[in-house]
């Protein structure tokens, strides 16, 4: 090797180096806008084998021709809609009364709630709830103004997450058989079918973690409005809500969901207070034990040892969004480990 291929080599590696570095450090930038675009991927991955169903379906006053795709997808969005429509005439008016009630109550129920923790020995006797949260340290010096700041602008920053993940899906779903077929062309023509039926795969498994996470949230939501209203528990109706929504929460949803039913009844007796704990501690293990295995083992396929170590590398890495994305990912890795790595040495 000449003195001038070395210079080349050397050259190449720190010019190579320093393109990955400027990647890196540009992917680093935009992972918020990485994050969304990844969430808009699996939501139109999931949802394309709906698409396509009703795509196949047939106009019946134009003859032959099929409903055109972005129809379909609007179809898909409307029914969404409607249903959330229709669920909210249901449950919003009760949900307000209960809600205005709970508001009403609140003070009375925390004075209830305080006597007995110092009954308890949880509470030093003359303090309130007030105090504690006055002696609570502030990070940042921050005040009332610019803690209202802040959570307007991640209220407003959130409701423009949901608005792109919407727009971006259509416009996925819109362009998903174009920019799939784009994708497969990258690989060898031998390789394209293969490459082809893992996709499908994919997208079977991800419809399904989409249809068991809502499944899940309706089950728990309608077991919690039960159970919390034959045990005579004050605004069942807004904690089994809360219950529900917190289902589709990994990790920290059931349990942060479950503080409020048991603060409610332990301001109406500790008996009723205990019994709502041992409740929802009943739901969770009906939950956990057969309910979850059945959604993933059934429909994902996935082991529950998978599902609790993506879980955990997925909120270790990006905290609550990565435990939500976690289980889909966890599905596409095992397809490609399966389909890819498994096949081929059997092979």
């Amino acid at each position: 090797m000449t003195p001038d291929d070395s210079r080349a080599i050397v050259r190449y590696a720190v010019f190579s180096t320093a393109v990955a570095v400027v990647l890196m450090w540009a992917l680093y930038q935009v992972r918020s806008e990485i994050l969304l675009l990844y969430v808009s991927a699996l939501f139109a991955t999931g949802l394309a084998p709906l698409v396509r169903m009703i795509e196949r379906r047939r106009i019946l006053l134009a003859g032959k021709r099929r409903i055109p795709r972005s129809a379909a997808i609007l179809v898909i969005y409307g029914t969404v809609l409607g249903l959330l429509a229709a669920l909210a005439a249901a449950v919003v008016p009760p949900l307000i009364d209960q809600g205005r009630q709970l508001w009403a109550d609140l003070p009375t129920r925390l004075n209830l709630l305080q006597q007995k923790l110092v009954e308890w020995g949880v509470m030093p006797a003359g303090t309130s709830f007030a105090e504690l949260l006055k002696q609570a340290p502030v990070s940042g010096g921050t005040d009332a103004v610019t803690t209202v700041l802040v959570a307007i602008w991640s209220i407003v920053g959130g409701v423009f997450g949901v608005v792109t993940i919407l727009l971006l899906t259509f416009y996925l779903l819109v362009d998903s058989e174009h920019l799939f077929n784009l994708f497969v062309r990258l690989f060898p023509r031998s390789q394209r079918q293969q490459v082809s039926n893992v996709g499908e795969l994919m997208a079977v498994k991800i419809s399904a973690w989409l249809g068991g996470q809502i499944l899940l949230g309706f089950i728990i939501g309608i077991m919690s409005a039960i159970g919390l209203a034959l045990l005579g528990v004050p605004y069942f109706f807004v904690l089994a809500v809360i219950a529900g929504v917190g289902e589709m929460i990994p990790m920290v949803g059931p349990l942060l969901a479950a503080v409020p039913a048991v603060a409610v009844a332990f301001t109406v007796s500790p008996s009723l207070g205990l019994a709502v704990a041992l409740f929802c501690w009943g739901v969770q293990l009906l939950e956990n034990n057969f309910l979850v295995p059945k959604v993933m083992s059934q429909q994902v396929g996935l082991s529950a040892i998978t599902v609790i170590v993506a879980l955990i590398i997925g909120s270790s890495l990006l905290g609550l969004a990565g435990a939500l994305l976690a289980v889909p990912t966890a599905a596409i890795l095992q397809v490609l480990f399966e389909e890819l790595v498994l096949a081929e040495k059997e092979a």
